[in-house]
């Protein structure tokens, strides 16, 4: 089992580097028992980064992916290093930073578009994916003309004057009791989640999710939105990028 040491509050998304040792060396794959690694999941790409031996040694991180209650990290190095990890040692892990921070402000980013989106249109988003630098929404229907120019203008604002983002741990009875109409997504809570893992957008959004965030919107900094596909099936989707650099964020 690995413990999933980024999930439990939102200073724990900062932390890029990390020890922990190794339970199981399935072929090409290294499975830890505590990880700051995001794992592919939740239309979020995994994270990527190293692993480092006692000795110094190197294994790129490629990959990351969750299998039952274990997450296999695929490594590539040359064979006398994958030869030296051993079940019970200790290693390394560091995170490429720029690639989670870049996911973390895409993730939010989503959560903020997809709730602005349903208090204008009460248009739920049916799925989210999270690309390099880029992120689309699928809405499950057609997004007005004229709404598409007041949302750009209250992302922005919401950019430029920075909302608090927030993780709650809440039990799932607890959050069951809530209406589940006011939420701004689609995709169903699996059985076997509780509590639940809430992200809140203060005055904007409460979302159950697993991934990263940023502390604040302002660290979403500078969105570019393309013009919404309207599609064959009725929905629309509204893709977007980050047009700037990320702004400077503190460590964990």
């Amino acid at each position: 089992m690995t413990e999933l040491a980024y999930l439990p509050d939102m200073p724990s998304a900062y932390v890029r580097s990390f020890r922990a040792r190794v339970t199981a060396l399935p072929p090409g794959s290294v499975v830890l028992d505590r990880t700051y690694f995001y794992p592919t999941g939740g239309g979020q790409p995994s994270d990527q980064g190293v692993l480092l031996l006692p000795d110094g040694s190197r294994a790129e991180v490629v990959d990351v992916r969750k299998s039952g209650p274990s997450v296999y990290h695929r490594i590539k190095a040359p064979p006398d290093v994958v030869r030296r990890l051993a079940v019970g040692s200790e290693v390394a892990g560091e995170l490429d930073w720029e690639r989670r921070h870049r996911h973390m402000r895409l993730h939010t980013a989503q959560h903020l578009l997809s709730a602005l989106v349903f208090v204008r249109t009460r248009l739920r988003t049916q799925k989210a994916n999270l690309g390099t630098s880029g992120a689309t929404i699928d809405l499950e229907g057609p997004l007005p003309p004229d709404a598409v120019d007041p949302l750009a203008t209250e992302f922005a604002e919401s950019v430029a004057s920075p909302r608090p983002v927030s993780i709650r741990l809440i039990p799932r009875a607890e959050w069951e009791a809530n209406p589940t109409s006011e939420r701004s997504g689609l995709v169903p809570l699996p059985p076997q989640v509780d509590p639940v893992r809430v992200v809140e957008i203060d005055a904007r959004d409460i979302c159950p999710c697993g991934g990263t965030h940023v502390r604040s919107t302002g660290e979403i900094g500078a969105v570019r939105l393309a013009p919404p596909a309207h599609r064959p099936d009725g929905t629309t989707r509204w893709s977007f990028s980050l047009s700037t650099s990320a702004p400077s964020t503190p460590t964990a």
